[in-house]
């Protein structure tokens, strides 16, 4: 995979300070293994995070101490991956019917024995019932389909797994990752020929615009 869409300076930070929701640190991990240029850009982040900490030895953290660290991750030139060792997953997936190793704890192993939820036309769900402060699921959608018109409630951290969908943000495959808050409206429509199938996190509900999909989101949960 080659990822075009990354996870953003924020999500790194909170995932090298542990501070994600559960859902949004396990999609997170999914998208880092085989991500070398987010793997890397969490090196930048836990090495700023560690000077900042050693700076403060002995004080009580400021609480500009996240903003020091976002400003420092946008100031410094993020490093290009490199073709090494180092840069690739310790254990690649060579097996197509395997999620990745993430997600194992949550939906099981393989993709063929996963047991969707059909929520719409052409549209299946799993929930990961063990996620208590956060929202994740898995989502696949039939090729050509689309999500109604919406934004987020608070945050959302969306990984492609198969397939492909396009929307105002541009094209995400497998591997892209879509890091979206609430100053985000967008419609993901899925590319001809493949459903796409996606593991999402969300620590708020989705706010439709039609109000067909608001009085039906009850039913289908999102």
């Amino acid at each position: 995979m080659n990822p075009h869409h990354h996870l953003g300076h924020s999500t790194l930070l909170g995932y090298a300070s542990g501070a994600l929701p559960t859902a949004f640190t396990v999609v997170a991990r999914a998208h880092l293994e085989d991500c070398s240029e987010c793997r890397q850009n969490l090196r930048l982040a836990e090495d700023i995070g560690g000077q900042l900490l050693r700076q403060q030895e002995g004080e009580a953290l400021p609480a500009t101490a996240r903003d020091a660290m976002l400003a420092r991750l946008n100031a410094e030139p993020l490093p290009r991956p490199v073709a090494s060792t180092h840069s690739r997953p310790t254990t690649p997936r060579h097996d197509p019917d395997l999620l990745p190793r993430a997600l194992h704890p949550y939906f099981g192993e393989r993709y063929s024995r996963l047991r969707w939820r059909l929520i719409g036309p052409g549209v299946h769900v799993i929930r990961a019932p063990q996620v208590r402060d956060s929202d994740l699921i898995l989502l696949r959608s039939a090729a050509g389909r689309s999500i109604p018109m919406h934004t987020h409630g608070q945050n959302e951290l969306t990984l492609i797994l198969k397939g492909a969908y396009d929307d105002g943000l541009g094209h995400f495959a497998a591997g892209d990752v879509a890091d979206l808050d609430c100053d985000i409206t967008h419609q993901p429509v899925t590319a001809p020929g493949v459903p796409c199938i996606c593991v999402a996190a969300t620590d708020a509900p989705l706010q439709f615009s039609g109000w067909l999909a608001r009085l039906l989101q009850p039913l289908f949960k999102l």
